[in-house]
């Protein structure tokens, strides 16, 4: 590659995000590019190159106003501030007729042709006649065929340059170096859901890409020779470069004054616990549980400690083991811990002893189920069958229809009764080989005890109650395309069961346990069984996997059992809204395939909490909060807490922004209306027949309805209990935390509990200040430290 090219086109990159494939779509940052710079500065770059909305439109900051959900007198002092001192009705107006932005794009004939041959490429199994020469890579397997597009004028193949590079250089020539990194991050950010996959492919080094590489080089070589053949021209002189206008100032402010708006709301309910952080009712408790960090766990864990003595705890959901899956139903190994953290394990499936026949049995039954879908696709897919077997099999897909239609959730409770067979007969087996191949390396004892201690030193355990309970999460919804983004977004948009079943077999392993005891001083007591579980966010069940548990202690889980069925009842009268058969018509959303909202994912989250369950605890926090347990007294070389700031902290962050974006601007950055919504290639979704690839969230996943909102787009505010040098002395040793905060990415607040719980917040200058609550009418107010 032309080196000239080469850092043209990685500057240019920066405008790409990752779109993630649908079957594994992570929520993060589509400006992660831009986080070495200001929020405020990344976020008017990205509108002048995306042709985007940044910030929540006047209708929204409208709402949020009315609702009391933006305090107006921190809103006028903000206003004040930064010298705006007209009335707050005539700013509303202001920014209503100046923020519309028309999302026509320039050049739709290039558009199209490239989303077409985009999609051609990059089909992963979905078209029954894939495009030939996909092995040669994109530029190559383009050339072939593009003399036969009807879309270009008559070519010739000797008229089309042999590699991507000179390509490039014909479709350059007349522009100067210094103009090569504009022309390259318009076109990449012509399409942006296309380029932020080609981009994903790079950066994960799929098996697709491995067989059918394509590269940000080979797009722009086809783009930009495509727009010379066509007359089109490639480069255009960008009128803005990032810089604030007085609508983008005033925007700001206004974004400003809501996200302070909130602060003052969590810091005033955090504030009634202060001085009352020790738990007034120490005894043992009856059972504990780990959920995930998960803003949906919020309200389960509030319903699950309602139902009796019984501690919850916060832990990031793949549990602390950075591993990948592979399905005995499919065989397909994902990975199921966080995008950011290399897997450095590989859990598979092993029978349980004497389950060997039963494990035989359901692996033909698999084989079984899957030549089933094979054959069906084929006999409809096939032209000399088609049309006979729509014929033939009509009236059977007609009552099943009928059935999906009228009876969703009788379906759902009829398919769920063997949704956990795999768990009844098998058990996770870890190894240190993450490479997928057929040999077992076996994992030391050392890395066990180190992955059971990780856990119960970043969550501050002190005690252990008689059943501890690790409950993933996963999501069940039915003819939704994106969802796996509903699923565990720190086990890379798997379900968390497998990392929390995997967790709990080393746990409960004498070996383990015994090496806690006599290297750390962790003893366990010889009653505390320790168990795996799952809990369903769209129906608020939690399974247990406890085919393993000793007979003795059946009924003891039984009777557990029966409060976890209570808090479902009662989580799901909150969550829906309805007292009468809310289980019932949770299980009927879940399993109704004409259901837009199945569930509200991670809508709502507005802040991390890093601190212990007592902080928060009989608190409605609305789903708002991630919800991280940490006990700064058990950390005293600040490793842990070190730990969740690197790790958690930014994942919450990666998610805040991918809702924040996704609901200012959705026809950019988010999914559109799944309506309209159709499936291209297995990995993604376009709007209609083509078009750009979305890249993030639909439209019914943020939005009440059309008009009225209901994810509030702010950033995330992060609130850390534990002494305020500890957390610098963190920020100071890490430079990306550094950049997020100084560039305000992010908030950070601490509640020191060395002097007496007073709260700090750390600005963009390095500095801390005092945060005072005001008892009248709870204003908050910064002053320097």
């Amino acid at each position: 590659m032309n080196s000239k090219f080469q850092k043209s086109i990685d500057a240019a990159a920066l405008v790409v995000g990752k779109t993630w494939p649908l079957y594994s779509f992570v929520t993060s940052n589509p400006l992660a590019g831009y986080e070495k710079m200001s929020f405020e500065k990344a976020v008017l770059l990205a509108k002048d190159q995306l042709n985007a909305n940044v910030f929540p439109e006047a209708s929204v900051f409208a709402q949020a106003l009315a609702k009391g959900e933006i305090n107006e007198q921190i809103l006028v002092a903000l206003l004040k501030e930064h010298n705006f001192l007209a009335p707050v009705t005539d700013y509303l107006r202001q920014m209503g007729v100046s923020t519309t932005h028309d999302h026509k794009k320039t050049n739709q004939l290039l558009n199209a042709i490239m989303s077409k041959w985009l999609a051609a490429f990059m089909d992963e199994g979905l078209a029954e006649w894939e495009m030939p020469n996909k092995e040669d890579g994109f530029y190559k397997a383009w050339r072939k065929l593009a003399i036969y597009d009807t879309d270009l004028p008559k070519t010739a193949l000797h008229e089309i340059p042999k590699t991507s590079e000179e390509a490039l250089k014909v479709a350059t020539e007349g522009y100067t170096s210094t103009e090569y990194e504009k022309i390259f991050t318009n076109h990449l950010a012509a399409l942006p859901g296309w380029t932020g996959y080609i981009n994903y492919r790079l950066v994960s080094g799929s098996q697709w890409q491995e067989e059918y590489p394509i590269s940000l080089t080979d797009y722009l070589a086809v783009r930009l020779w495509i727009a010379k053949k066509l007359k089109i021209e490639i480069y255009a002189e960008n009128k803005s470069h990032g810089e604030p206008t007085s609508i983008s100032k005033l925007q700001y402010v206004w974004l400003q004054a809501w996200e302070k708006s909130w602060q003052e709301q969590l810091l005033a309910t955090l504030s009634q616990k202060q001085g009352k952080l020790i738990n007034e009712d120490a005894k043992l408790p009856e059972a504990q549980m780990v959920f995930c960090i998960d803003t949906r766990s919020e309200l389960i864990r509030r319903h699950v400690e309602s139902k009796g003595n019984y501690e919850t705890f916060g832990y990031a959901g793949f549990f602390g083991i950075a591993m990948d899956y592979k399905n005995l139903s499919d065989g397909i190994t994902r990975k199921s811990c966080p995008p950011i953290v290399g897997s450095a394990y590989l859990v598979t499936e092993t029978a349980q002893p004497f389950q060997k026949a039963k494990v035989y049995d359901f692996k033909k039954q698999k084989e079984l189920l899957k030549f089933k879908d094979y054959f069906l696709k084929r006999m409809k897919n096939m032209l000399p069958s088609a049309f006979g077997f729509v014929e033939g099999s009509g009236f059977f897909y007609g009552l099943s229809l009928i059935a999906r239609t009228l009876q969703p959730g009788w379906l759902y409770r009829l398919t769920q009764k063997q949704g956990t067979e795999l768990e009844t007969i098998c058990e996770p087996q870890i190894t240190s080989s993450c490479s997928g191949e057929e040999f077992e390396i076996s994992l030391p004892l050392n890395q066990k005890v180190a992955i059971v201690k990780s856990a119960f030193d970043l969550m501050g355990w002190k005690q252990f109650a008689p059943l501890v309970l690790f409950i993933g999460h996963g999501s069940h919804s039915a003819n939704n395309a994106f969802g796996s983004s509903l699923d565990c977004g720190a086990c890379a948009a798997s379900p968390g069961r497998h990392n929390a079943r995997m967790l709990a077999k080393l746990a409960n392993q004498p070996e383990v346990q015994l090496a806690l005891k006599v290297e750390y001083g962790i003893e366990i007591p010889v009653n505390t069984l320790f168990i795996g579980g799952e809990h369903n966010t769209t129906t608020d069940e939690i399974v247990l996997f406890d085919a393993a548990v000793p007979k003795n202690r059946e009924a003891e889980l039984s009777n557990f059992k029966v409060a976890l069925n209570q808090a479902q009842q009662t989580a799901t009268q909150e969550r829906l809204g309805s007292v009468k058969d809310s289980v019932l018509k949770a299980q009927a959303k879940a399993n109704d395939w004409a259901e837009t909202r199945p569930e509200w994912g991670l809508a709502k989250n507005a802040a991390f909490v890093i601190g212990s369950r007592e902080l928060t605890k009989h608190n409605n926090l609305d789903g708002r909060c991630f919800l991280h347990s940490y006990d700064w007294e058990m950390d005293d070389t600040g490793k842990a807490l070190e730990g969740i700031m690197q790790g958690p902290m930014v994942v919450t962050q990666w998610i805040n922004n991918h809702y924040y974006f996704s609901t200012v601007d959705n026809a950019i950055f988010g999914g559109g209306s799944k309506i309209t919504h159709n499936v291209t290639g297995k990995f993604g979704v376009v709007q209609g027949n083509g078009g750009d690839l979305k890249m993030g969230l639909p439209l019914q996943s943020l939005m009440q309805t059309d008009l009225e909102m209901y994810h509030q787009p702010l950033r995330l505010s992060v609130v850390i209990h534990a002494p305020v040098s500890r957390v610098s002395e963190i920020i100071l040793r890490n430079e990306n935390l550094q950049e997020l905060l100084n560039n305000e990415w992010i908030y950070l607040l601490v509640m020191d509990p060395l002097e007496a719980n007073k709260v700090q917040q750390y600005n963009k200058n390095g500095k801390w200040f005092n945060v005072v609550l005001e008892s009248k009418n709870k204003e908050v107010e910064l002053m320097p430290v």
